[in-house]
């Protein structure tokens, strides 16, 4: 499905009177329900329908993407309201986006859209050397995705791509969910280079696109610490943390999921390194591990958390905190004397000062006395929006234990 060209007839929508239009003209890419004039031509637009975005004057701010059953109701898609959003639009968008990429990494395996901060709001792109991951997770990215699958695979070169359709970002669009093998073929996992370690990323089954190239500077500092100690890598998924430190010289290394697909996938990975001897898997409840562990008086030179976003939302804050402070709790003990524990979180609502309290008030309820040694966010493949604080959601934080 298409839209028709831009040099027919596009809506308008505009912003109420005094609805803050400065914040869209500095960089802002969204308009929020309530600070659009809605009658019953706006509230009859198609979810994913180009509109011609205006403010409270009547004055173009920019050619936008339209929703109205989404809070987000207004994505910006082009500065200049005469854009046409065609197959050269979409091809310009991932060539630029791949320069960037191809500057940073010698091989193919990267984030290579990050949504607004590329300019393709709401869509994700995960390249793992001839295939590639797409979550499409705004209604005009629907609307759009054959035009956007092409440009993809003429820019590139893939020759496999995936549709990614899952996750609460979709269900806040009134999108289904789906996961889909759009072009190409998929024979089983994929081996990811990626620090001297190799992970094997299930495309169509797996979390998310497959893997999270995200924690690739994360993963590296981790390294540092890492030759001839004992590693403890909890939400471990694929082996993330756990198979660059084996990597890196590691003497052992314990992975912790509740998935066993994705400890499977962290075996293969161990195999594929030739380092299976050193490697030991444990599924179960992350909290529940931490504490049996104890129990079993185990110790570890370095420990790493890293769980899945507790905190999503605003209302989800004051919860999301306590997990945190609590995973800080009870993984603090299991670190050996001058030992260093990584906590990371990937919630939005969370800023860098609320995590590191909440771990800190955790480390200190553990009886340990700690000092930060690094804090670190998503690698140069998952660039941030300044106007837009979503788009840098990954924190890390490692310590040092007494």
């Amino acid at each position: 499905m298409t839209q028709p060209s831009l040099s027919q007839t596009i809506p308008v929508v505009r912003l109420k009177p005094k609805a803050e239009a400065r914040a869209i003209r500095h960089g802002f890419p969204w308009v929020f329900s309530d600070e659009i004039v809605t009658d019953r031509r706006t509230k009859a637009l198609t979810a994913g329908t180009l509109a011609r975005l205006e403010d409270s004057e009547r004055r173009a701010l920019g050619l936008v993407t339209v929703n109205m059953a989404s809070k987000i109701c207004c994505r910006m898609l082009d500065r200049n309201p005469s854009a046409a959003i065609d197959a050269a639009w979409f091809k310009q968008r991932i060539e630029h986006a791949l320069a960037h990429r191809t500057r940073l990494y010698d091989a193919p395996f990267y984030r290579l859209i990050h949504a607004e901060s590329d300019g393709l709001p709401g869509v994700i792109i995960d390249r793992f050397g001839d295939a590639a991951v797409i979550q499409p997770n705004a209604a005009w990215a629907e609307v759009h995705l054959e035009a956007l699958v092409d440009a993809l695979v003429e820019v590139t070169g893939v020759t496999t791509v995936v549709k990614n359709a899952a996750g609460r970002s979709r269900v806040l669009e009134g999108l289904n969910e789906e996961t889909l093998l759009l072009k190409g073929t998929l024979d089983g996992p994929i081996p990811v280079p990626m620090n001297g370690a190799i992970y094997m990323a299930d495309l169509l089954g797996g979390q998310k696109t497959g893997l999270f190239f995200d924690q690739r500077p994360n993963h590296a500092f981790m390294q540092s610490l890492s030759k001839d100690a004992r590693v403890l890598d909890i939400f471990s998924h694929v082996g993330g943390f756990s198979l660059a430190a084996l990597a890196a010289g590691a003497a052992s290394a314990v992975a912790v999921d509740s998935s066993a697909p994705a400890l499977n996938l962290a075996r293969l990975g161990a195999d594929e390194m030739g380092l299976s001897s050193k490697f030991e898997t444990r599924k179960g409840d992350a909290f529940a591990q931490l504490e049996l562990l104890a129990e079993e008086g185990k110790e570890f030179d370095v420990v790493i958390c890293d769980p899945p976003a507790f905190a999503p939302n605003k209302q989800a804050l004051a919860a999301g905190m306590r997990a945190y402070e609590r995973i800080a709790r009870l993984a603090a003990p299991l670190v050996a004397k001058g030992g260093y524990l990584g906590l990371c979180s990937c919630s939005h609502a969370a800023d860098l000062t609320t995590f590191r309290n909440s771990s800190a008030r955790g480390i200190g309820r553990a009886g340990r006395r700690g000092v930060q040694i690094y804090s670190g966010g998503a690698g140069a493949d998952h660039p941030l929006l300044p106007q837009l604080a979503q788009s840098g959601y990954l924190k890390a934080l490692f310590f040092r234990l007494d």
